[in-house]
């Protein structure tokens, strides 16, 4: 038979249980290294105090059915330079648009839309929504000219930030404030993105011409030569090499809500493109209708004025 422990060997491991009660706790393991409990506290007591804010803007990008090719691939052009978007498939372009429009963006927890609308296999309409509660901004395109129809040496990090540069016009009027606070939202990738690269290495350029907002796309391209390596700040040194696509924005009508509401402003040198159509054919049937009235004039003069018998006409015929 085993020996009884006496009580005084049983009651050791409490107390040993008692003395690693009182260790120091381990500190927290970071990618980094090791932090200490005092670092925890205050980096916890820093993000606290300071509410510091986070860019959360997602697109919904999206097109009409029946939309001719060209168009499709601007769509894609655009997808592809902004990684905070998002894709869906095509919507009908019904008077009910705006309403199925708002469910997408609200299902795929988006706050901005740009939806390309085609009507007649021609003409391409642009809407750029803040939803739900708006504005929202409809634009005639035009110049449309893809990457793959340019075909330009220019080239950059795919995902990666654009610097966006306005032209100084852009403050002049209230509404083309507005669309540029618009443009810098919708085009503008939020920091620390997560399909987006810590790099600017593009420029979006938008400029007012003749009350058309122009696009463009440049590669910010540096030397990487040792002997020619540049300092922070040389931008003597530093060339823009265009990427594309370009397009040009026309704009139509700024509404209040999302897809409609009221309308906050008119663009009065507006002509849509159904007009500039009609114009022509009439310009062409102008002209058909011009050579008819010739040729009846000239007829008529030829009745009224008869040309005299001409005496030697007859002279060269052969006497039979």
């Amino acid at each position: 038979m085993g020996k009884k422990r006496k009580h005084s060997e049983t009651e050791a491991p409490a107390a040993v249980k008692k003395s690693d009660e009182s260790a120091p706790e381990r500190p927290k393991r970071t990618l980094l290294g090791w932090k200490d409990k005092n670092e925890v506290a205050a980096e916890s007591k820093d993000a606290s105090s300071s509410s510091v804010f986070r860019n959360k803007e997602k697109v919904l990008v999206t097109c009409s059915r029946r939309i001719n090719y060209r168009y499709r691939h601007l769509m894609l052009n655009i997808v592809s330079l902004l990684p905070h978007c998002k894709k869906d498939s095509k919507v009908e372009a019904k008077s009910s648009k705006g309403a199925t429009l708002n469910e997408l963006v609200e299902l795929k927890g988006s706050s901005s839309c740009l939806f390309f609308e085609c009507r007649k296999h021609k003409d391409l309409y642009l809407w750029m929504v803040k939803s739900p509660g708006g504005p929202s901004v409809k634009f005639l395109v035009n110049a449309v000219h893809t990457m793959e129809e340019l075909k330009l040496t220019g080239n950059h990090l795919k995902g990666s930030r654009p610097l966006l540069t306005f032209s100084s016009n852009f403050d002049k009027d209230v509404h083309w404030k507005l669309l540029k606070e618009m443009l810098t939202q919708v085009f503008g990738i939020p920091k620390e993105h997560r399909k987006s690269k810590p790099y600017h290495d593009h420029v979006f350029v938008f400029s007012i011409v003749d009350d058309h907002i122009w696009f463009r796309n440049y590669q910010i391209s540096v030397p990487h030569n040792e002997s020619d390596k540049i300092a922070r700040g040389g931008l003597d040194k530093m060339t823009l090499i265009e990427v594309g696509p370009r397009f040009c924005l026309n704009p139509i009508k700024i509404f209040g809500g999302s897809f409609g509401g009221p309308t906050l402003y008119e663009n009065p040198f507006y002509v849509s493109p159904n007009q500039i159509r009609a114009l022509e054919k009439k310009n062409k049937a102008g002209k058909f209708a011009k050579k008819i009235k010739a040729k009846t004039r000239r007829k008529m003069h030829e009745l009224s004025n008869p040309l005299e018998p001409d005496e030697f006409a007859d002279m060269w015929k052969d006497d039979e």
